[in-house]
């Protein structure tokens, strides 16, 4: 039988008012006694309260909505499930959108959550969808934020990111170590944030120690599987010097494995290679491939902490958030041979 709160508050003997304070776990004005005999009644008869309804009375819906560009990137499906794992033990449910790299497909997202009411949102997206009307949008509505993975320098949003030229630099540094002078980097889109600092950082590695950088060994890809094998052909048949690749993500390092297979190039004998992220498949990779990891769980357990400081306590952060990687080295990368 499905109860009314109306009913719920005659069976425990209580006002309305009091199993509302209990159900909204507000804790002022329910006395220990009385809160425990509502909590009976309603495990009793697994009452379950209106969602919108009792969104209208707490202006809180217990959602937050969740933007990313590309749920087929393995990094973006375990970054969402961190995030949903963590939310949900905080009592929040998630709506997950995947704007798939279209401006016209997050803007619809975004107005989607919006009619929702959801209570804050968790925003990753291709910089070029960054732009002077979305951040509009957002302000204007007064929705909590928080950036993640992908940012912008001129943003008013703070977030939880990797220190990505950091990163990049060691990545870098790692192979010019083992004696490599000829790095070929693939980068991600130019409009993407987190690809231009981890180029940054690869440019500092080589000025560090005196390379000079080739700019024939720079080429851009697409932070896909695709766009690192298109790239890595390249690089191979028109660079016949080159000794090791850094992909600026492991699905690009994954195509570079698939070009040099096909090109009769083994790794690491003839080439090393060096991904950024450190995605579960990486270790059934032959050779397993030497990475950069990034903290995906600590990057999803954070930005919904600090989301729902945002919603529940109007704690806002004053700087963005900025976690440790560390390189993870396999059997991908080897030292110059000094034949």
């Amino acid at each position: 039988m499905k109860l009314t709160i109306k009913e719920i508050a005659k069976k425990a003997n209580v006002s309305i008012t009091t199993v509302s304070r209990v159900l909204n776990q507000n804790k002022e004005g329910v006395g220990k006694e009385t809160r425990k005999r509502v909590e009976e009644v309603i495990k009793e008869y697994n009452y379950r309260p209106n969602a919108i309804a009792r969104s209208m009375i707490t202006k809180n819906t217990k959602t937050i909505g969740l933007v990313i560009p590309d749920i087929r990137n393995p990094f973006f499906s375990d970054l969402a499930r961190a995030i949903e794992d963590i939310a949900n033990k905080m009592g929040y449910s998630v709506f997950l959108c995947n704007v798939d790299n279209q401006l016209k497909v997050l803007e619809r997202y975004l107005w989607l959550l919006i009619e929702k009411n959801v209570d804050g949102i968790i925003f990753s997206s291709s910089d070029s969808n960054l732009n002077d009307g979305v951040q509009k949008l957002l302000k204007k509505n007064n929705i909590p934020v928080m950036f993640i993975d992908r940012g912008d320098d001129d943003s008013e949003f703070n977030g939880v990111f990797i220190d990505n030229t950091e990163a990049g630099y060691l990545a870098t540094s790692h192979l010019i170590k083992l004696g490599h002078k000829k790095i070929g980097c693939i980068t991600g889109p130019k409009t993407i944030w987190n690809s231009n600092h981890r180029l940054k950082g690869y440019k500092l590695a080589h000025e560090q120690v005196g390379l000079k950088i080739d700019r024939n060994l720079v080429r851009e890809g697409s932070y896909t599987m695709k766009g690192g094998y298109d790239a890595a052909k390249v690089l191979l048949r028109e660079n016949k010097d080159i000794t090791s690749i850094f992909a600026l993500n492991d699905l690009m390092a994954f195509g570079v494995y698939q070009a040099a297979r096909e090109l009769n190039i083994l790794i690491p004998d003839d080439i090393s290679v060096v991904g950024f992220d450190n995605l579960s498949y990486n270790q059934i990779l032959t050779p397993r491939l030497t990475t950069i990891e990034q903290p995906i769980k600590k990057i999803g357990e954070v930005s919904v902490e600090y989301l729902i400081k945002q919603i529940e306590q109007a704690l806002m952060i004053e700087d963005s958030i900025y976690l440790k990687t560390k390189l993870i080295v396999r059997d991908s990368t080897r030292a110059v041979s000094k034949d």
